[in-house]
């Protein structure tokens, strides 16, 4: 069962690609990363046909979970062009997410993807937040998701995972990017280096300086690896 799940997460993943995929379409059958290349491009340029092997569209350790004894209790293990060099140009990546009881993903974006998230185990609450709308606000979507359930979260927008449920939870996500990019919101707003002055953000929020003296001293997890 968990293998025709897995599938369901990669003909996620294709439909990703083929309808709402974000980067360039490729000019030829593939162009595996150079990384050590000194060229600046948008993306990596390719490496030599001559020096390409299978190994350069090979990962492996998607079987084994995620360590998620953190502060957010989750773990996202990539899999993009920084793992599988033979991305590049193709438009696609892919996540393994763990999530121990009342772990949460917590509120982030994905500046250059949309996300397709298929649950292979336990049962997870999840949502995304509009942009701004004309008339002011934002419009909040969420769902309860269990084993086999899958959602969307469209491109750029602020989403979570939360797994409500008392034991762990897995989700693998098809992304429609080589190089999705992942804004986690608080560590930006209160994590950032050098960091935001206090004053703007206690003008944003409506607060005290103070709080945001001690949000901002606070260690903010990262849980992607």
């Amino acid at each position: 069962m968990a293998v025709k799940l897995l599938l369901i997460a990669l003909l996620a993943l294709a439909s990703s690609n083929a309808i709402l995929a974000s980067d360039p379409s490729p000019l030829q059958d593939f162009c595996v990363a150079d990384r050590n290349s000194k060229i600046s491009v948008n993306g990596f340029p390719c490496k030599n046909m001559d020096d390409v092997k299978a190994e350069h569209f090979f990962f492996c350790g998607l079987d084994r979970p995620g360590n998620t004894t953190n502060n957010v209790g989750s773990a996202v293990t990539q899999v993009n062009v920084n793992q599988i060099p033979g991305l590049n140009t193709l438009g696609v990546s892919l996540v393994r997410i763990d999530y121990a009881p009342n772990g949460l993903n917590p509120p982030h974006t994905h500046p250059r993807a949309t996300e397709v998230l298929a649950v292979l185990e336990g049962e997870l609450y999840v949502g995304f937040v509009t942009s701004n709308l004309n008339g002011g606000g934002n419009r909040l979507f969420t769902k309860n998701l269990r084993k086999g359930d899958v959602f969307v979260f469209p491109q750029g927008l602020i989403h979570f995972q939360f797994n409500r449920g008392k034991t762990n939870a897995i989700a693998f996500a098809g992304l429609s990017s080589q190089n999705p990019g992942v804004i986690t919101i608080a560590n930006a707003v209160f994590g950032s280096q050098p960091p935001i002055s206090d004053d703007v953000l206690a003008k944003a929020f409506q607060v005290d300086k103070n709080l945001i003296d001690r949000l901002q001293a606070q260690f903010w997890t990262d849980n992607n690896y």
